[in-house]
């Protein structure tokens, strides 16, 4: 019998889906860690200071992440 992932685990698998999009404009996000059910997480690269940074965050990142795993309540920047 398979073991149930962490809801952590689930959390980083769908950061590594998104993240080859954002590698390919020079950018990419680090894990920071999870609060309860809020992810934070890092800009990197040239996502890092971008104006759109916040965009791709609620857009892109929070948008593919509660697709795949409803529970979560919020996805952040870290500083």
């Amino acid at each position: 019998m398979a073991e149930e992932k962490t809801f952590e685990e689930k959390v980083k698998e769908g950061i590594d889906e998104i993240r080859p999009l954002l590698q390919r404009d020079g950018g990419d996000c680090e894990l920071v860690g999870v609060e309860g059910k809020k992810v934070k997480i890092r800009f990197r690269g040239a996502c890092k200071g971008c104006p759109g940074a916040a965009m791709t965050l609620k857009m892109g990142i929070e948008r593919h992440l509660r697709g795949r795993i409803p529970e979560i309540e919020e996805v952040v920047a870290a500083n």
